[in-house]
């Protein structure tokens, strides 16, 4: 089964009048980095989290925002700060005498000014640990959404990824069809040359000729490379159906195909083959661009 870098996941749950709401969101990466925004008070489980992500993602950028907010179903707590009504007092008559100013606070006023009513904390948000196995359970149900997107994505990507690969291999078939008729058709260039040249006055040496086309077959045989293709195609299609991250092991197997057929292309003097190794070098490009989403 194949995964996908790319997904998205979220939950919420409810506990001592707040609203806890999770997202995650993954895209492509090298290696597994993990940001969090946390509030503030949950810092000291970012470690925790971050472990808890880990564990469950091998590959990718992965963004977890958590957001803590007040219950809009339950009536806020508020308590009167009397050291801060006494402080509002006291800098008002304080005032009245050094400007002989009149005039007074009332209630009104007062209720008006920062600082005077706060909101209650509950009592369960005093200690961050106690949020501990609530925050972890949120964080695994939407890391279970965003896994089951990147399962539905990897799919849609193996789908594509093996139709490609597919024609790599008909390509392939073809150039190891025309692979032994290169040295042949060059011997009949050769011979046709020669003839053409020949007025009477020149002879070519058969022994000569033998040779020209020996070396000529020695640097234009691609039959190792071919072979290393096939190798490469199988343990290609092979990844496609494990379990495990197959992403970076996708990407050395592409670099080395593409060596492959660079290799053929510099010594296939062959004008079908020269346009088959085009052709394959294009869509190992598509496949390249297709694998680099997968974990």
């Amino acid at each position: 089964m194949s995964f996908s870098m790319t997904g998205y996941g979220q939950s919420a749950v409810q506990y001592g009048g707040y609203k806890i709401q999770i997202e995650v969101k993954s895209v492509n990466h090298r290696y597994c980095e993990v940001m969090l925004r946390l509030p503030r008070e949950w810092a000291g489980l970012e470690d925790t989290l971050r472990k808890l992500v880990q564990s469950r993602l091998k590959r990718g950028r992965i963004d977890v925002f958590v957001n803590k907010e007040q219950d809009g179903g339950e009536q806020a707590a508020l308590k009167l700060d009397q050291a801060a009504v006494r402080s509002y007092i006291q800098a008002a008559r304080e005032l009245q005498q050094f400007g002989e100013l009149e005039g007074r606070l009332d209630i009104n006023q007062l209720l008006s000014l920062p600082g005077v009513m706060t909101v209650q904390e509950n009592g369960n948000d005093d200690d961050p640990e106690q949020w501990r196995e609530l925050l972890e359970q949120g964080l695994g149900e939407a890391l279970t959404g965003l896994l089951e997107m990147r399962v539905r994505e990897g799919r849609h990507l193996a789908e594509d990824l093996r139709g490609r690969l597919d024609h790599l291999q008909q390509i392939y078939a073809e150039m190891r069809r025309l692979a032994p008729t290169v040295v042949e058709e060059h011997r009949v260039r050769l011979r046709q040359r020669l003839s053409e040249l020949q007025d009477g006055s020149f002879h070519w040496d058969e022994s000569r000729v033998g040779m020209e086309i020996a070396i000529f077959a020695d640097r234009s045989n691609i039959d190792e490379e071919l072979t290393r293709l096939a190798s490469h195609f199988e343990q290609f299609r092979n990844l496609l159906h494990t379990d495990e991250p197959i992403g970076r092991k996708m990407d050395f197997l592409l670099q080395e195909m593409n060596r492959e057929v660079n290799t053929i292309g510099s010594k296939a003097n062959h004008l079908a083959l020269v346009n088959h190794v085009v052709e394959m070098k294009a869509e190992l490009e598509k496949i390249r661009e297709q694998a680099a989403n997968l974990e």
